[in-house]
């Protein structure tokens, strides 16, 4: 079954997130996962309005999904992101 990882990302040095955007998928590609959505426009249909980033990745499965992001080298990609932005990310089992 397949899982996603949910990341929402307030970024604070566009600059130095673009260093994290130019190794982090290769991470992701390594474990097998695809970007289903990668910042692209939004619109908030109820709620508080989204201001963040989000970012959808698809895994085979859960393991997957939290092995990538566990593995030393998402771990370093992190580090480059660290000072740009904030973020959350949630891994989430499919229906």
């Amino acid at each position: 079954m397949a899982a996603y990882l949910i990341a929402r990302v307030t970024v604070n040095d566009m600059e130095q997130y673009k260093k994290y955007m130019a190794v982090s998928p290769s991470c992701i590609e390594r474990y097998g996962g695809k970007f289903i959505v990668r910042g692209g426009d939004k619109i908030t249909m109820e709620g508080p309005e989204e201001t963040n980033r989000v970012v959808i990745v698809e895994f085979s499965d859960y393991q997957t999904a939290q092995d990538c992001y566990n593995s030393l080298e998402y771990q370093e990609a992190i580090k480059l992101r660290q000072d740009a932005a904030e973020a959350q990310f949630v891994i989430v089992d499919g229906a």
